[in-house]
């Protein structure tokens, strides 16, 4: 079976091909999502490692003079997916959204050079000042506090997590126009963020666009921003990451040796004592969300340890069937289908085996990669599943399940 599940996971790679770049998957998701292509990249380089390298390379065809790399990049046209490069205004070439999403790429891009360092080394010399701009521009933009923020939940990749709820209530959506979502057609929209959400993503991406993207007035007059474990903890990792791909080209170390020293001390800002965790932490009303969420998790994948999460994973082992739940079911917001409010998502469950396994948390991990393998293997390449019965949900034949599973999850990968 196992053998089977490889081939089904190529096969949805392969599908999911426009040419240079992988969709998340089709129909639902048309264009090129920055995290899920470095997933998609971890994939191929299983059995095609030039085609990784190239899904790299066209991710970084968008990236803006000031070093962002967009979470979306408009590379064909699809007038039925909202919100579109119209909605966004960006203007840039190719044409992509406004706001980033949280930099895998980095920590991808080392494994796949490690897995094959002579062919890997002329893409990663080509890559590595694209890495490092995009790193400086969060360092620039968005570390001020330390910790890493998001100026919109799209940019954690969490869109709809209950950690962002406080801070959605302020925002005004009096002046948004009626849309027509492409989601909810494809996907049951139980599944999906609400309306309510929804009208308060278009207004933030509304006030970024009529201020062209200016960074400054969005830090100090928008609505939004928080202080995000997903973003921080990845940051932090692929700095680390980046660090080790200097060393290797013979590049410059100090910049990203003080980014790395400037997260690991702005990560204690999420500390959430009450909760006891790692927390998002509103930055305009100075609240935490108390939100014990899968990106609270992420601590050891950029490479802090720390026993009371380790405690906090054993309630959560306690809790359900399948493991990481991407909020917790003690929660009261917890909703087990919908989206980021419950779902366990096989992507991030990596990350976090991942990290446990590198500060020697063996069973720990082994009971992540365990339950996302039998996610998969009972219910195929999910978007993502319900913690409790294992159930699919979200989109199907999806590209960064199928990638996870020939790196990470089968019993055939081969990582690094």
């Amino acid at each position: 079976m196992i053998d089977k599940l490889d081939a089904q996971a190529r096969e949805i790679l392969c599908q999911n091909d426009r040419g240079g770049y992988t969709v998340p998957t089709d129909g639902l998701y048309p264009y090129q999502w920055n995290w899920d292509s470095a997933f998609a990249a971890f994939g191929f380089a299983n059995f095609d490692i030039e085609r990784a390298w190239q899904e790299f390379h066209s991710l970084f065809s968008g990236q803006w003079e000031n070093g962002m790399v967009p979470h979306i990049i408009f590379h064909q046209e699809d007038k039925g997916y909202f919100p579109g490069p119209d909605v966004w205004g960006t203007n840039k070439s190719p044409l992509s959204s406004g706001i980033s999403q949280p930099p895998v790429a980095a920590t991808f891009v080392r494994k796949i050079y490690e897995s094959d360092p002579k062919a890997g080394r002329e893409h990663a010399a080509i890559l590595f000042e694209k890495l490092a701009d995009w790193h400086r521009w969060f360092h620039v933009n968005r570390c001020e506090t330390g910790a890493a923020v998001i100026t919109h939940p799209w940019e954690a990749g969490r869109d709809n997590a209950p950690d962002w709820d406080g801070a959605m209530e302020a925002i005004d959506v009096s002046k948004v126009q009626p849309y027509v979502r492409r989601d909810t057609s494809h996907v049951d929209p139980e599944m999906r963020p609400t309306k309510y959400d929804y009208d308060r993503y278009i207004s933030l991406v509304d006030f970024a666009r009529e201020n062209d993207w200016n960074q400054d007035i969005i830090r100090d007059e928008g609505a939004f921003r928080v202080a995000d474990p997903t973003m921080t903890f990845i940051l932090l990792r692929a700095n680390r990451d980046l660090l080790w791909l200097a060393k290797q080209l013979n590049k410059p170390i100090d910049e990203i040796q003080s980014w790395v020293d400037h997260l690991e001390t702005g990560v204690k800002t999420l500390w959430n004592e009450e909760l006891g965790a790692y927390d998002s932490l509103d930055l305009k009303s100075g609240k935490f969300a108390n939100s014990l969420s899968c990106a609270s998790f992420l601590c050891w994948y950029g490479g802090i340890e720390n026993s009371k999460m380790v405690e906090q994973l054993d309630l959560i082992f306690s809790q359900t069937k399948y493991s990481v739940p991407s909020y917790s079911p003690m929660g009261e917001k917890f909703n087990a289908k919908r989206y980021w409010r419950g779902p366990v998502w096989g992507v991030v469950n990596t990350l976090i085996g991942m990290g446990l396994e590198d500060c020697g948390l063996n069973a720990h991990a082994q009971r992540v990669r365990s339950d996302t393998v039998e996610l998969i293997k009972n219910n195929g390449f999910a978007e993502y599943y319900d913690p409790f019965d294992g159930s699919a949900a979200g989109g199907g034949t999806f590209s960064w399940t199928a990638a996870i599973w020939l790196s990470w999850a089968s019993p055939n990968a081969k990582e690094g």
